[in-house]
């Protein structure tokens, strides 16, 4: 088990393949090449890193026509290097920063379900309305939950046949508390867009507030944005 910690610790460690690894937290796939721009790489490099992490069972790849798209194996990698990041020191993570990190910072997306400031406060008013309860650092659904999300139009039966975690705590980066991660927090996520509470920023894991999504997230989370 140590030496295998070693070896992923190592993997991950590594600039070039973090790089990598933190592109992919915006929950799509990328290309070889695409991947080598962002990491400021050349192209041969980046196939012997890409080469390293499949490998590793950290990533996984499929062809499309003559193009290649990689993205993680599975979504509890994503969770990993999130939480990782929770390892910035504060003092390095409240610098003044860019309006881009600022929209970061505020709402975005953690590979397939909200995070920052707005995320955390989604989690947040769902303890303190008791929709979800916290069990020693174990997210459950109330039974006044089951009808809070029925009502809200997301059906919990059929996420949990999902073949994935329901619902999980997810340590938040820059605001260093949980949000909702999992299928559950994947499906919120999924409502808000649908239902253009929310849009997503091209390019970015930024997420826009709409002027319905500030009535909406006021009535059903209590969040004053």
């Amino acid at each position: 088990m140590e030496d295998q910690f070693i070896k992923i610790a190592s993997l991950i460690g590594d600039p070039t393949r973090a790089a990598i690894m933190w592109t992919l937290l915006d929950g799509k796939a990328f290309t070889a090449t695409e991947l080598a721009i962002t990491a400021n790489t050349s192209p041969q490099n980046m196939s012997m890193h890409l080469a390293k992490l499949l490998d590793a069972g950290l990533l996984c790849v499929e062809k499309q026509g003559r193009h290649k798209y990689y993205r993680f194996s599975n979504k509890e990698t994503a969770y990993a290097i999130e939480a990782m990041a929770s390892l910035i020191p504060p003092a390095v993570s409240q610098k003044k920063n860019s309006e881009k990190h600022s929209s970061i910072k505020h709402c975005r997306t953690c590979y397939d379900h909200l995070a920052g400031k707005i995320g955390v406060a989604v989690a947040e008013s769902l303890l303190e309305q008791k929709i979800i309860l916290d069990s020693e650092n174990k997210f459950e659904v109330s039974q006044e939950g089951v009808k809070w999300f029925s009502d809200f139009g997301i059906n919990l039966e059929e996420i949990k046949k999902q073949r994935r975690l329901f619902l999980k705590p997810c340590l938040d980066w820059s605001e260093r508390k949980n949000h909702i991660a999992g299928s559950l927090g994947a499906s919120l996520l999924n409502k808000m867009i649908a239902e253009d509470w929310l849009r997503r920023t091209k390019d970015s894991r930024a997420i826009q507030i709409t002027g319905k999504g500030e009535k909406e997230l006021l009535k059903h989370f209590r969040i004053v944005v």
